[in-house]
C-alpha cells in the first residue's frame, strides 16, 4: 500500500503523547486565549494521529479524523468570535480579567 506503514505505531504513539502533553500544559498554564486556543488545536491533533495510526487495516480510524478536524474548525471559529467580542468589551484577552460570566 503506502511507505508509511514501515513506520512502527509506537513512534506514531510517542508523538501523539509528546503533543498531548504540550497542549495539555499549555493549556493549564497559559493565559492568553490565542495560546489557548491553540494548545487545543494541539490536543485534538494528537488525538487525529493515535485515530490514524490504529487505523491501519480499515479506515474507519481516519474518517473519525475527518471528523475531528471539521469540528475542531468550528470551535476554532467560535473560540475566535468569542475572543473578538471580549477584546471589544474589555481590551484584552487575558483569561483571569474575565469574570463576565460569574454570579
Amino acid at each position: 500500500m503506502g511507505e508509511w506503514r514501515m513506520v512502527p505505531l509506537e513512534w506514531f504513539l510517542i508523538l501523539s503523547a509528546i503533543l498531548f502533553s504540550i497542549g495539555a500544559y499549555g493549556i493549564m498554564i497559559e493565559r492568553n486565549g490565542l495560546k489557548v486556543l491553540m494548545c487545543l488545536e494541539i490536543l485534538l491533533n494528537s488525538a487525529n494521529i493515535n485515530l490514524a495510526a490504529f487505523s491501519r487495516e480499515n479506515l474507519m480510524g481516519q474518517e473519525f479524523a475527518l471528523f475531528s478536524i471539521a469540528i475542531a474548525a468550528a470551535e476554532v471559529a467560535v473560540g475566535l468570535a468569542l475572543l473578538i467580542m471580549l477584546f471589544r468589551y474589555m481590551d484584552t484577552i487575558d483569561l483571569e480579567k474575565f469574570d463576565l460570566l460569574r454570579w
